[in-house]
């Protein structure tokens, strides 16, 4: 199976292109007003236009309003919502859209193999589970977690498709990939110069790292 790949956060044409060019899977477009990577509804909508046919567009959220998102999914029209805050079951599901969810996995009541297991299960319909670092940042910080917490969610039947973040690299991702063999692998940090300004070089050569 091939392992999908999301590079996340970016903010210019240039680098659409080159993660694109790269082979990524996914784009990640951030509207948490308090990262460094932030986009408007409006920049949004014009970089919506750089992403191409089946090239998905995943619109990352955190503790938003109900009115932010829906703003978001009449102008830029993402091809799914990621919720990488404190939402609901019921706050996912309220958009009529596939999601993911994010769980930060070191943050209290996520501390324990049983404990990440427990808190995913009643995200039963998201169209995948996303791991994180735990961060006050809410993501987005370059920081690894133990690997070995994700040991129920990886036996579990019922799991849904894990996607793989928090700290990857080019020289971690195939070590990572192996252990876990998750569906995909999210990066941000890792192919970044700067907060939201990305490296083509970093991105072409995360991209060939990933096992396939």
């Amino acid at each position: 199976m091939r392992t999908r790949i999301k590079i996340c956060g970016l903010t210019r044409e240039a680098d659409i292109a080159a993660a694109v060019e790269a082979g990524a899977d996914a784009i990640g477009f951030v509207f948490y007003p308090n990262s460094k990577r932030y986009l408007t509804v409006e920049r949004a909508a014009q970089l919506r236009r750089e992403i191409p046919a089946f090239v998905s567009l995943v619109a990352l959220f955190v503790n938003a309003t109900a009115d932010e998102i829906k703003a978001v999914q009449a102008a830029v029209q993402p091809d799914l919502l990621q919720f990488h805050g404190d939402e609901t079951v019921e706050a996912c599901r309220a958009y009529g859209q596939r999601y993911l969810k994010a769980f930060r996995i070191g943050a209290p009541g996520f501390d324990t193999p049983a404990g990440v297991l427990t808190g995913c299960l009643p995200y039963a319909d998201a169209a995948a589970w996303l791991f994180d670092s735990y961060t006050p940042q809410y993501g987005g910080s370059g920081a690894s977690f133990d690997l070995r917490l994700l040991s129920e969610v990886t036996a579990e039947r019922s799991a849904r498709p894990i996607i793989l973040s928090g700290g990857l690299k080019a020289h971690t991702v195939a070590d990572a990939v192996t252990n876990i063999r998750p569906w995909a692998v999210d990066v941000s940090s890792g192919v970044e110069l700067s907060p939201g300004i990305k490296s083509p070089a970093a991105m072409t050569e995360f991209v060939r790292a990933v096992p396939h």
